[in-house]
């Protein structure tokens, strides 16, 4: 080992011996500093130092036809700096190399976990196909910063996207940050989502059905190709269940003579039992039951859950004069039906299996005709 005052022509002209498989400088001026020759000609810049635990560890600084002598003194002098204030460079190196990138954290991490409990991961799948993946794959996690989101979510909202589409981004991403958090995945120690403001969402007043566009459209299902969409369809006007919980109905959830029908994976993650009304029943033993399946509503092809209704659907809804109803819009009626009969909020709400009340003020409506009723019952007279 030698020493010297390492200076850029010294450096320069520095060269390995024949036969030796490397020489190493070390320079007098910053001690640790340390200069390697390879038989090539390849020369690298090291860094040895003392760790706050007190063993002794070697950093690569870079190649010296990237790095001048001063350059080196300067990055390694900063390095010190930061092990007398006991940080240690090769763990935060270590780091570094494992924090996973978004595409990685996202199929390795992410998805395997929600597909085992949320019934909504398709949606979070196509929303990370089309945009988050795209736009953040590549990146590390600790690289994603609150300016990228925003800006993304600036971006969508100008390319016309709607504000409530644009949101779902950000709550995407707030969430598998906070798992990443949960979970101490290396590099992410704050979740960028934090302060990022969300758009107004338009509170128009949602589509709801009358009894006389429910009548329209019963007739148009019931002579629809498709035999199932009939009851399916009943169903999710006298329940108000969601698409996915009655095209997943199964035989053994029902309780036909309590009137009850148990939904073991919902919206929440929590099961819920959903009481039955005569028309309900009427509708479930009309539906002949398929041998070899366990689903009410299967797919004749695969004799399991229908991955769309969406064709048979549409045909109906078009034929009714209906066009602007979506499947979603038959929950949204059964809420509006129940206030218009005089049933209150909390009852409304265990119904359609809110947990949160908030949720469950959307359907506070109340219609034309139900609040000429209720201003009529007022017992005012003339006075003579």
């Amino acid at each position: 080992m030698s020493v010297k005052l390492l200076k850029q022509n010294y450096v320069n002209k520095l060269e390995c011996l024949d036969g030796k498989e490397k020489l190493r400088v070390y320079d007098e001026k910053l001690k640790g500093l340390m200069l390697e020759v390879r038989p090539t000609g390849i020369k690298t810049y090291f860094l040895k130092y003392k760790t706050p635990r007190g063993g002794y560890k070697q950093i690569k600084l870079g190649r010296n036809s990237f790095l001048s002598v001063e350059q080196a003194r300067d990055i390694a002098a900063k390095v010190l700096a930061d092990v007398a204030m006991g940080k240690d460079p090769q763990d935060e190196k270590k780091t570094l190399k494992v924090v996973p990138t978004f595409e990685d954290f996202a199929w390795n991490s992410y998805l395997p976990y929600v597909q085992g409990y949320k019934r909504s991961w398709k949606s979070d799948l196509s929303f990370l196909r089309t945009h988050l993946v795209p736009k953040f794959g590549k990146l590390h996690l600790d690289q994603i910063t609150r300016d990228d989101i925003m800006a993304m979510h600036q971006e969508r909202l100008k390319n016309g996207a709607a504000p409530a589409s644009a949101n779902r981004l950000v709550i995407l991403l707030r969430y598998m940050f906070n798992l990443a958090i949960q979970w101490e995945t290396p590099g992410v120690t704050v979740n960028p989502t934090k302060g990022v403001p969300l758009a107004e969402e338009n509170n128009q007043r949602e589509r709801y059905l009358t009894e006389e566009e429910v009548q329209r459209l019963c007739k148009a299902v019931k002579e629809s190709e498709n035999p199932l969409l009939e009851p399916i369809i009943s169903m999710l006007i006298l329940t108000g269940a969601r698409k996915s919980e009655v095209l997943n109905a199964k035989w053994e959830d029902l309780d036909l003579e309590r009137k009850r029908w148990r939904i073991p994976y919902t919206k929440s993650g929590k099961p819920r039992t959903v009481p039955l009304s005569e028309s309900a029943l009427e509708v479930l033993r009309s539906v002949p039951k398929v041998e070899g399946s366990e689903y009410i509503f299967p797919s004749p092809v695969t004799g399991k859950p229908f991955n769309s209704i969406y064709n048979s659907w549409n045909t109906a809804r078009i034929k009714s004069g209906l066009e602007d109803v979506k499947i979603h819009t038959l929950r949204h009626s059964f809420a509006s039906f129940l206030v218009n009969a005089g049933r209150n909020l909390y009852e409304v709400g265990k119904l359609l299996g809110h947990t949160q009340m908030r949720t469950t003020m959307r359907y506070s409506h109340l219609s034309d005709e139900t609040l000429a009723e209720a201003v009529n019952t007022v017992p005012l007279k003339k006075v003579a």
